[in-house]
């Protein structure tokens, strides 16, 4: 079996940057950094950051932080967010292959961490919750996005499994079940206090047709809860 290193390269491998950053959870981010307090003229660390679109896009804003690390696992990955960062000019970015189970950095270095669909494919995600504290200054905060399971598609989740086809986030090889609720139950243990919780994205899947998005659910406050792409913005104090 590959390790999980040489599994994520390979993967990485078979796609694209995310040129455009404008996924769902890259609007959720989006939608509550505050760039005034959190971006501009700070030291921001984005962690795991996969092929480094959003590393890009962020080092491009003219709210661009004073020092932005761009953090991944994968050394594919963090070749080609350098690669395409070279590409389009986007200067500025420190790239580094890290393990977000033990960043290799000082404690209380940063003033804001961005982290985004990454800690559900760890094999222990609570150590990643707890280095992100560490490595964060007092005051700082981290924006975290994680899939919650909490709805529809966790039950379809369920129904893969039983019929021996188990949903893989797009083919990836470690896929944890998470809730949104465990997810702020983890930072919390972490010791941060918990500033804003979001979600958009309501699904109704369909075997072996594309999923419908309930577009109109994603202005209902409490349903938040319950939508598969969730954003909880955490302050260490």
């Amino acid at each position: 079996m590959a390790s999980p290193r040489a599994a994520y390269d390979a993967w990485h491998g078979c796609h694209e940057v995310d040129r455009k950053a404008d996924t769902p959870w890259h609007d959720l981010l989006f939608a509550h950094l505050d760039t005034q307090r959190d971006l501009t003229g700070r030291r921001v660390l984005e962690i795991a950051c996969g092929r480094g679109g959003l590393a890009c896009r962020l080092a491009s804003d003219s709210h661009r932080p004073r020092q932005l690390v761009a953090a991944d696992f994968s050394t594919t990955a963090v070749a080609m967010g350098r690669a395409y960062a070279q590409q389009i000019g986007a200067h500025g970015v420190r790239w580094s292959v890290s393990d977000l189970h033990a960043f290799p950095i000082q404690n209380e270095v940063f003033d804001t961490v961005i982290s985004c669909e990454s800690i559900e494919h760890l094999h222990r995600p609570r150590v990643a919750c707890r280095e992100f504290a560490r490595v964060l200054k007092p005051g700082g905060r981290l924006y975290l996005t994680t899939p919650n399971y909490l709805g529809p598609i966790g039950l379809y989740r369920a129904y893969a499994r039983a019929i021996g086809r188990p949903y893989t986030e797009g083919g990836q090889p470690i896929n944890r079940f998470m809730l949104l609720p465990k997810t702020c139950f983890w930072l919390r243990r972490a010791g941060f206090r918990i500033v804003a919780v979001d979600g958009i994205g309501h699904y109704l899947p369909w075997p072996g047709r594309p999923w419908e998005r309930l577009h109109a659910f994603d202005g209902v406050a409490f349903l938040r809860w319950f939508a598969l792409h969730s954003i909880v913005v955490a302050e260490k104090p």
